[in-house]
């Protein structure tokens, strides 16, 4: 991927908006997650947004369409939940491969329409990989300390499906995202390390933990520092944050991450915080006020939004993007 490094040293590269807030738009119902081919399933599927890239294709496409066309260089894949764990919840455990099969091509063919029409600014696709809804660090029940809901093992096993999912639908890299607990995230990246090598296979690997709240600290109890240093044995093309804050909040722990790997940097914060109601108010304006300082700064090299974000917050990142440096490479951290 060294068309990838070369566009990295050369400019702030753009990461898509969210996809749920988008897919929240089109206002799908119960038989719209189930299309044809789920009509019959004992479980309720709305909510399923991973699904929507077999039962709604189109939409998915249109979605990555929009924020490719507000200028996004690197589009996620519809996979944030597409492993075993996750997908028990809706019974479709059996489809994980599938699933990530189908996200993947989606988005390829969205990056492939946008880069034909115009190669002097190559798309590529990144394997969203999310944390699942368990935790290996920490017990769910106050009662039992040292009960836990998932094994490694069992984790490692969930992120490889998936990874080979990913990679069979001709995804260009992958990205172990919003890391709450670094030893889900370890899993993962064993798991990635491990199908690599077995498949002579140099893809990019892209690493973002989530800053859960002002203790600047993720949820399994680490600082930027130690995240950092958890994960620096991997050959990683970037480290980040994303998610749970906005960009205002979020921006002293990009500083301090970029002060400490010689990575690229990536920020994908959330549109604000969100209001009473869950929602996210802050527009692209505001959003970018916010975020422009990074580039200036010289704080990254890939920028992009989380949740509640749009193609017009992406849109506006863009723009920021085209007129400020990447920052630069340290050699020794």
């Amino acid at each position: 991927m060294s068309k990838l490094n070369a566009l990295l040293a050369e400019r702030i590269l753009v990461l898509d908006g969210a996809m749920g807030t988008m897919l929240q738009q089109y206002g799908f119902s119960e038989a719209d997650f189930r299309g044809d081919r789920f009509g019959n399933h004992t479980v309720p599927l709305a909510g399923n947004n991973d699904l929507l890239s077999i039962t709604q294709p189109d939409a998915i496409y249109e979605v990555h369409a929009k924020y490719l066309e507000a200028g996004a260089d690197i589009i996620e894949t519809n996979t944030f939940s597409s492993t075993r764990i996750a997908m028990a919840d809706y019974a479709l455990e059996d489809y994980v491969e599938e699933l990530n099969v189908a996200s993947a091509k989606v988005a390829r063919k969205a990056a492939d329409d946008f880069t034909t029409k115009d190669p002097s600014k190559p798309r590529f696709v990144v394997g969203s990989i999310g944390p699942t809804n368990k935790t290996a660090s920490m017990s769910p029940d106050v009662n039992d300390p040292g009960y836990r809901a998932v094994t490694f093992n069992e984790l490692k096993a969930a992120y490889r499906e998936q990874t080979l999912g990913l990679i069979k639908g001709g995804v260009d890299m992958l990205m172990v995202e919003t890391v709450f607990d670094t030893l889900n995230a370890k899993a993962a990246l064993f798991a990635i390390d491990e199908i690599k090598e077995e498949q002579q296979l140099d893809m990019p690997v892209m690493v973002s933990g989530t800053i859960t709240d002002a203790s600047g600290r993720t949820l399994s109890g680490q600082t930027v520092e130690a995240f950092l240093i958890s994960i620096s044995h991997i050959d990683l093309l970037s480290v980040g944050f994303n998610c749970a804050l906005g960009a205002d909040q979020l921006k002293p722990y990009i500083q301090r991450l970029g002060q400490e790997t010689t990575r690229f940097v990536s920020a994908h914060p959330n549109a604000g915080l969100p209001n009473a109601f869950g929602e996210y108010d802050q527009t692209a304006e505001q959003m970018c006020i916010l975020m422009e300082p990074y580039m200036a700064d010289g704080l990254v090299n890939i920028i992009g939004g989380c949740c509640g974000s749009t193609p017009e917050h992406i849109a506006a990142l863009a723009q920021a993007a085209a007129k400020h440096k990447p920052r630069p490479i340290l050699q020794h951290a």
